[in-house]
């Protein structure tokens, strides 16, 4: 009896006190800290030449903010969800900017790759930023919201894109990144101003032993799919690292069972709805992000190779401007046909619409209109895809866990970008001919149709959630039997939603 009456009240104050101010806070937050992780990709080639590295060298500019923030990502959520979800909040960002000091700064590479790894603990940020619109919003005005703050983590890489491209060439690498210090600056003074305290009667408990075998396998597995060069040139060596991650992740599994107060909740995960909705992001975010790679390395090939655009990096950017306005249109609509449509129905139509987005890149890209018509459809089922998710797994995730839960979805959505950008690059490698240094124009038809099968078989796991639905998906039901258990004096379960 004692947890119910600090549940219910947080959720009404927001509401009279500050609802115009939070809600956009937290879509800022949630945007910054998704633009400035991904500052690293059109910045490549200038970090390469300012700080006279290779472009291997380079890319561990993107590698490590990425890397950093998988691994930050599960404690962050457990953290999120405990008393202190305020202070972690804030000491986050606090890193964030620190990080990006040090970008600016006038240090050698390896500062800077402290500084990025720094930047990317800052994606964590974005499933506590659903865990605060849960608590402090009405419930269809926290859906809502819910359903932006996973679009804007996605589509923040196309609105920073651009700018830092445009800034890198007017003012060079350390402008870029200058502009990356002054929006985590007011991202951290909006959290000071408009996050609140967490509701009381929660407690929060990390295992640094756990986090840290958690960290050396998600660390593996990150690392092995973005480094194609290992797997070609020193196979043995790889296939003993991917034994390693294997072995660390499932010794953290049997750990977190056995746990009372575990990391991520893996009993929860087992749910039919939660594992079948991490399978499809773990899927569909490997689609999702082999066209969008897809896309932006075809434009940005010169003439000389046969076919692409050769587009500058700012203009390429611009390619990423559909992507981002779509993805945000879709963002928007999606919480209202929610209303009609369950979300694994919306989760299968919007791989279906990505799927989509493949055939027209396998089967038109003569000209530059018809990537822009591909990347606007990526971003509109990218969008809906987005939105759709987290309807599926808080469905049957009690509020007090809803951070851990959608940080364990954000660290399976890392690992299949990772694996979408490594088939990628392995596709394409095997498609470039000897002596040449780009690959032949059907390679990237036939890494499209690699695509459009990842698409299938989301939208084949999506229906079968939706099959599944009408007995373990039951929020009304959940909510009786939370309340029962709280009655009786018993932990409300995760793991069913359906009345004994």
């Amino acid at each position: 009896m004692t947890e119910r009456t600090p549940e219910r009240t947080p959720e009404r104050t927001p509401e009279r006190s500050e609802p115009r101010l939070l809600v956009p806070a937290l879509l800022f937050i949630a945007l910054v800290v998704a633009a400035v992780a991904s500052l690293g990709t059109p910045l490549i080639t200038s970090v390469a030449t300012t700080f006279h590295v290779s472009l291997d060298s380079a890319q561990w500019a993107l590698t490590v903010a990425l890397l950093s923030g998988a691994v930050a990502t599960p404690v962050l959520g457990r953290l999120g969800a405990g008393p202190h979800r305020r202070a972690t909040i804030l000491a986050t960002l606090a890193i964030v900017v620190v990080g990006s000091a040090l970008t600016v700064l006038p240090l050698p590479f390896a500062g800077l790759l402290v500084g990025r790894a720094a930047q990317g603990v800052g994606l964590g940020l974005t499933a506590l930023m659903m865990g605060v619109a849960r608590d402090h919003l009405p419930e269809e005005r926290g859906t809502a919201t819910i359903a932006l703050i996973s679009v804007v983590s996605i589509i923040g890489a196309g609105v920073g894109y651009p700018l830092t491209a445009l800034l890198a060439e007017i003012g060079g690498v350390r402008a870029a990144y200058g502009f990356g210090l002054f929006v985590t600056a007011v991202a951290f003074l909006t959290a000071w101003r408009s996050i609140p305290a967490a509701p009381e009667g929660r407690s929060a408990h990390v295992t640094v032993a756990g986090a840290l075998v958690l960290a050396g396998g998600l660390f593996l597995v990150l690392f092995l799919a973005g480094q194609r060069s290992l797997w070609s040139r020193h196979l043995a060596v790889a296939v003993i690292l991917a034994v390693v991650a294997v072995l660390l992740l499932c010794v953290w599994t049997a750990s977190e069972l056995r746990s009372k107060a575990p990391l991520v909740d893996v009993r929860a995960v087992r749910h039919p709805a939660v594992a079948g909705a991490n399978i499809a992001m773990f899927v569909g975010g490997s689609g999702m992000y082999l066209l969008l790679t897809l896309i932006t390395r075809y434009a940005q090939t010169p003439h000389s190779a046969g076919y692409g655009f050769g587009l500058t990096t700012f203009v390429a950017g611009l390619v990423l401007v559909p992507f981002s306005v779509l993805g945000f249109v879709a963002g928007r609509l999606t919480p209202r046909v929610r209303t009609l449509i369950d979300a694994p129905v919306l989760l299968a139509g919007s791989a279906a619409i990505v799927g989509g987005g493949f055939v027209l890149f396998a089967a038109a890209r003569s000209n530059l209109a018809e990537l822009l018509v591909a990347m606007g459809v990526l971003g509109f089922g990218v969008g809906s895809f987005s939105a759709a998710m987290p309807g599926v797994i808080l469905a049957v995730t009690p509020k007090s866990e809803t951070s851990s839960a959608m940080s364990f979805n954000y660290v399976v959505r890392s690992v299949g970008y990772s694996l979408g950008s490594a088939t990628g690059g392995l596709v394409l490698a095997a498609g470039t001919d000897t002596g040449r240094l780009f690959p032949n124009d059907h390679a990237y038809t036939t890494a499209a149709l690699f695509g459009i099968a990842a698409m299938a078989v989301t939208a084949l796991v999506a229906a079968a959630l939706t099959r599944r639905r009408p007995r373990e998906i039951n929020p009304t039901a959940a909510v009786a039997l939370a309340h029962e258990c709280l009655r009786v004096g018993v932990e409300p379960c995760a793991c069913r939603t359906d009345p004994p």
